[in-house]
């Protein structure tokens, strides 16, 4: 009888604290208004710093390498892009073009998502670093704006209803590029299982006032995790969830008490809060050894995309 390859259950956890994240955001607050804006994109870097290095996997912390000067060159470059969108849709309002306005205001801004999410992952991996190996992301931006395109497409020709698939191959697209060295991530989801997911999740939710709609959350969380795989030469790392919809509503109860009581002030614990039960709830399991990784990606300095992605207020998510 062969012997089966072991499986080993990998540690991941978030250590951050509140105080210590406030601390950062208070900071980041005073100096941002003091230089008009200006600071943002230190601000953005120190925040990211720190959050990178309270994730920590297998006893390594991740390390974010980006740095205010990078994203302030892509902030100018993201601000003057938006400038002239905003600028020619002003032109044509006033030049009594309502109609070609409009009509340019919403391809203007559905082109800009897939760059913006082309780009945000380019920079963002190439600056995620783990035991001194890069992460990158190999994705296509034609490709993926053809992608989008589709997926709007039949979107709406659908009424909505192709949304579930789209969001699937969006992801599936976007995780499937992202590299850790010399290894690769996929995802598996499918369309239909997340359209379904979602059907009993929206009418559960209607039909308990609410109350459901902390499982259906969870449920959309454990779908995302459990399909997310790292692999390379047949081995690798598969990721499970163990949330469940009490906990996720304990949390999100008292992330908005927090919030709410402190007048906003405790935003920084509800993002620690939220981070600790993230990473407490995510099981990587698999037979794969990190040892066996090869620095295989290069380094990306165009923040631009990324800056692009904060102004349209976009997710960053594997």
């Amino acid at each position: 009888m062969e012997n089966q390859p072991e499986v080993n259950i990998y540690k991941l956890s978030f250590t951050g604290k509140g105080i210590d994240l406030f601390k950062i955001q208070i900071v980041n607050a005073i100096l941002t208004m003091l230089t008009l804006g200006l600071y943002y994109p230190w601000a953005k870097a120190a925040k990211l710093q720190y959050l990178y290095s309270q994730t920590i996997f297998e006893e390594h912390p991740l390390a974010f390498t980006g740095t205010g000067k990078e994203m302030f060159k892509g902030f100018v470059k993201a601000v003057i892009f938006l400038l002239v969108g905003y600028g020619l849709f002003f032109f044509l309002l006033s030049d009594g073009m309502k109609q070609f306005a409009l009509l340019f205001f919403y391809l203007f801004f559905l082109s800009i998502l897939p760059i913006a999410i082309h780009g945000s992952y380019k920079y963002r991996m190439a600056k995620t670093v783990w035991r001194g190996i890069r992460f990158g992301y190999t994705g296509d931006r034609k490709e993926l704006f053809l992608l989008f395109l589709k997926g709007i497409f039949f979107t709406i020709i659908t009424l909505g209803f192709y949304g579930a698939w789209f969001k699937i191959d969006l992801r599936k697209y976007v995780v499937g590029h992202i590299r850790i060295g010399n290894a690769e991530f996929r995802y598996n989801g499918d369309g239909a299982e997340y359209f379904f997911l979602n059907l009993k999740g929206y009418f559960l939710t209607i039909f308990t006032l609410g109350i459901y709609g902390f499982w259906w959350q969870k449920d959309i969380f454990n779908y995302y995790v459990n399909n997310l795989e790292l692999y390379q030469n047949g081995r690798g790392v598969m990721f499970r969830s163990n949330a469940t919809g009490g906990g996720y509503a304990k949390l999100m109860i008292g992330n908005f008490f927090i919030v709410v009581l402190t007048l906003g002030l405790g935003f920084s614990w509800a993002v620690t809060r939220t981070l600790t039960y993230v990473a407490n709830n995510i099981a990587p399991i698999g037979n794969y050894s990190f040892d066996e990784l090869q620095q295989a990606q290069q380094d990306y300095d165009n923040a631009t995309g990324d800056d692009l992605a904060d102004f349209l207020d976009l997710g960053f998510v594997i």
